[in-house]
């Protein structure tokens, strides 16, 4: 599997937010959309990633008042990012190592969609029951006289 496959297994909706925008915008936009993340975006290129992550650690900063607060002010600006031919095991590697939960996906300077960690771990269960199935599957058709390899 492919981040491709997850792509097309989720869809491409990208939520978004500018630079300039408020913290608190972004808080309600992920809240209304039940999102952990939004790509911040300056006219059509990724400026970076907001992230409930740097949102606390905004909180956190300001002493719990985020009203004057701007998104560019705690995105990460240089997102760790994936490309669409990436298998499913590098992509963990990836999110694993950075210690990310939202991974962007880009085909050259295109953004294609988000990718996050509760995907990651849908695909290996579809991927994982998918196998079990084979399996089962080849087991009950063996061949009649042979033994399985021990």
């Amino acid at each position: 599997m492919i981040i491709r496959d997850i792509l097309n297994m989720k869809g491409g909706q990208i939520f978004s937010i500018a630079p300039d925008g408020k913290v608190a915008d972004a808080v309600k936009l992920m809240v209304r959309h039940d999102i952990g993340s939004l790509v911040v975006m300056d006219g059509t290129r990724m400026a970076g990633m907001l992230t409930f992550r740097e949102v606390l650690k905004g909180l956190d900063a300001q002493g719990g008042n985020l009203a004057d607060l701007r998104v560019q002010s705690l995105m990460v600006a240089e997102p760790v990012c994936g490309s669409p031919g990436d298998s499913l095991e590098h992509l963990r590697e990836v999110m694993t190592k950075n210690h990310v939960r939202y991974l962007p996906v880009r085909e050259g300077e295109q953004l294609l969609g988000v990718i996050s960690f509760h995907d990651v771990a849908k695909s290996v269960i579809k991927e994982t029951s998918f196998e079990n199935r084979l399996l089962k599957r080849y087991i009950k058709n063996w061949p009649e006289g042979e033994e399985p390899l021990k």
